[in-house]
């Protein structure tokens, strides 16, 4: 019997879903303890952000392999650059922190 895989990267895990859980939870919650819709909007939008930037520059990279960024061409146009593993380094990468990192990013959005 195969032992069960476990996460290779525990961390990075627990910060990708930790996000956005904190800003989903914080804007359900915060009517209980704030009765200013500023400073539920400001914090709300503060953990949402911080969720966007470890999911673009951590978890992404870490956990699928995924890079992206804009570079501004020389007419001036925004150009978006998408870079992801090849075939054989995704087989290599940990089938759990794939999982985790996508579905996490399906049921948040859905």
């Amino acid at each position: 019997m195969q032992p069960a895989e476990n996460y290779a990267n525990p961390k990075t895990c627990f910060f990708h879903v930790f996000f956005k859980a904190a800003a989903l939870a914080f804007y359900i919650l915060s009517a209980l303890f704030f009765s200013s819709f500023v400073v539920i909007f400001v914090v709300t939008v503060l953990l949402a952000a911080l969720d966007f930037w470890v999911v673009k520059n951590v978890s992404g990279r870490i956990l699928v392999g995924l890079r992206w960024w804009n570079e501004i061409d020389d007419q001036g146009e925004s150009i978006w650059k998408f870079e992801c593993l090849d075939q054989e380094s995704l087989a290599r990468m940990n089938k759990k922190d794939s999982w985790l990192f996508w579905w996490t990013l399906y049921l948040t959005v859905s």
